[in-house]
């Protein structure tokens, strides 16, 4: 007998997943590959993809993932994404081109914008070129003819469902990412629209996450050979269906560790930071937001880095490694965002005593990555505090960054919180898919257990260690 299940499309910055998933959790199958990205030499830092590429991707992961899976009975398709990605289509239905979170075609015309301050009370965030508006800018200034072909934009998400379903939306989290909604209203702005010279009638119907799109259309259905009545609910951003998967209680801080690492409160109301530093955007319920503050490329970091040190071990090979390494061998400064600093850091490295010491391991260089990660979630934070008080005495956390006992450690030390994840943790997006899809289909969803705590220790140590880590971010800021 065939079991019930639920696609779960997943378009991170680096990679796409496509799981097969239980309305319980139980992952039948999951496969992933690389997004491809292209580097555009027409602007100073801009990548895109082609739309149609990763589509055929999608659908050939979907293929690998439901063969896995074996005879299944697919009840609803979701997808989540990368936030500030976005795709743009033509008035028949053909798209045009794809523009990943990490693209920033807009950046050269950013002060071009007049009343910053606006933006950011409308839209919850200082407007750069990281969000979706800079990009269609982008567009407008280089490829006009392209930007005149423009009928529509949505995120990939959005994207994703509509080729699955033909129906166009734009999901609020999504939305929120675009500088062209207003986050308190929960509503496309016209006024937002306006100061970027951009139409709204290139914005979709808003949707609200966990509700139904509309059936998959028949083609798709036929050939992928899953059920023709199977529904395409509407999904979110990656880190709210993240969160979503960790049933956080609201003022619960959640950390989501992945290519990025957002530090979110989820607030039940329109909260703003006096000095700009933190975002605020709508969360995929009915009514609370979340205030986020993002460490910038964390997880990314690792990964590649991992790729020198480590090319053909696993990350259990690596923690073995980790509780043999002395601290303050060696500091590292690779990147991070930290929300008071007027410049994003450019030049990082790592820094260590001359002459090079025999203590100094490849585990002494990973050991001060996952350092420089903790510490710069530590800085986020403590923003995070200053707009809106944490009285918890637990935080959250989530995503494949923390699959790493040590970097739990390190957070549990800084922070003076207990770390806590659940069942859910490594795949949290798509086990928040589930939660989406179990939404709206009427199924009760039961609350993952509580896997594990971390509790805090030696903190007058790594107290020091976090000065150590201060000094060394300075050094590479006098250089950037």
């Amino acid at each position: 007998m065939s079991r019930k299940a639920y696609l779960i499309i997943d378009i991170g910055t680096g990679n796409a997943r496509v799981a097969v998933v239980t309305p319980d959790g139980d992952i039948l199958g999951i496969t992933r590959e690389n997004v491809h990205y292209i580097t555009d030499t027409k602007y100073e830092e801009s990548i895109y993809f082609e739309p149609e590429v990763l589509w055929n991707q999608i659908l050939s992961l979907s293929k690998v993932a439901l063969a896995e899976a074996g005879d299944v009975d697919i009840l609803a398709i979701t997808a989540t994404s990368q936030r500030e990605g976005i795709v743009v289509i033509d008035e028949d239905g053909r798209s045009l081109l794809g523009m990943p979170n990490i693209d920033h075609r807009g950046r050269k015309w950013e002060s071009n914008l007049v009343d910053k301050d606006k933006v950011y009370e409308l839209s919850g965030r200082y407007p750069t070129s990281l969000f979706s508006a800079f990009k269609l800018i982008g567009i407008r200034e280089v490829y006009p003819l392209i930007f005149e072909r423009i009928a529509a934009v949505m995120s990939i998400s959005d994207w994703i469902q509509y080729k699955f379903s033909a129906v166009q939306g734009y999901e609020h989290s999504q939305a929120s990412e675009t500088l062209l909604y207003d986050v308190e209203k929960k509503k496309w702005s016209t006024e937002l629209s306006d100061l970027f010279h951009l139409s709204s009638s290139i914005l979709p119907p808003l949707k609200d996450s966990g509700t139904i799109l509309g059936p998959i259309l028949s083609s798709v259905a036929q050939h992928l050979q899953i059920n023709t009545d199977a529904i395409v609910v509407v999904g979110g951003g990656d880190t709210q269906l993240a969160i979503r998967s960790m049933e956080p209680s609201p003022n619960d801080v959640v950390i989501v560790s992945g290519t990025t690492t957002p530090i979110i409160k989820i607030v039940d109301q329109y909260e703003k930071d006096a000095n700009q530093r933190t975002w605020t955007s709508r969360h995929i319920d009915q009514s609370n937001f979340i205030l986020e503050a993002n460490a910038g490329v964390t997880g990314l970091n690792y990964q590649r880095l991992k790729e020198i040190f480590y090319p053909n071990e696993g990350y259990e090979v690596i923690e073995k490694e980790l509780e043999e390494t002395t601290y303050i061998q060696c500091i590292a400064s690779l990147g991070s965002l930290i929300a008071d600093e007027d410049e994003p850091l450019i030049k990082g490295g790592f820094i260590f005593n001359a002459p090079v010491s025999h203590q100094l391991t490849r585990g002494s260089f990973v050991f001060s990555i996952l350092w420089d990660i903790a510490c710069s979630i530590y800085e986020n934070y403590k923003f995070l505090c200053d707009v809106s008080e944490h009285q918890e005495s637990y935080i959250w956390a989530c995503g494949g960054g923390v699959e790493s006992r040590k970097l739990r450690q390190f957070l549990a030390n800084l922070l003076g919180k207990n770390i806590r994840i659940r069942t859910t943790f490594r795949q949290a997006s798509v086990l928040g898919g589930v939660f989406i899809c179990n939404d709206a289909l009427g199924v009760t969803t039961t609350t993952p257990d509580l896997l594990e705590e971390t509790i805090p220790q030696d903190q007058e140590q790594f107290h020091q260690l976090y000065l150590e880590w201060q000094k060394a971010r300075k050094t590479f800021k006098q250089v950037s």
